[in-house]
């Protein structure tokens, strides 16, 4: 469970630092503008996906991970 949790903390904030930082280049970069704020706020949403994505892939995939590839072969 302890690797699941770090693995989908890792994909997550991966997530959000990706999905913020687009939308801040997309906006010039700018970090004194409200659009900063609404960037750091909207980049939550793909954030709050990947969560919800990682639960998903408890079911489906490994349950020591939060991918959605088929359990290993080699246990």
């Amino acid at each position: 469970m302890r690797k699941f949790i770090l693995d989908l903390v890792e994909r997550t904030v991966a997530t959000y630092a990706a999905a913020f930082l687009g939308l801040l280049l997309a906006d010039k970069f700018d970090l004194t503008s409200i659009g900063s704020l609404k960037a750091a706020a909207v980049a939550a949403l793909p954030a709050a996906l990947t969560v919800i994505k990682g639960a998903v892939a408890t079911r489906v995939g490994d349950s020591d991970s939060a991918a959605l590839l088929a359990r290993s072969s080699r246990e």
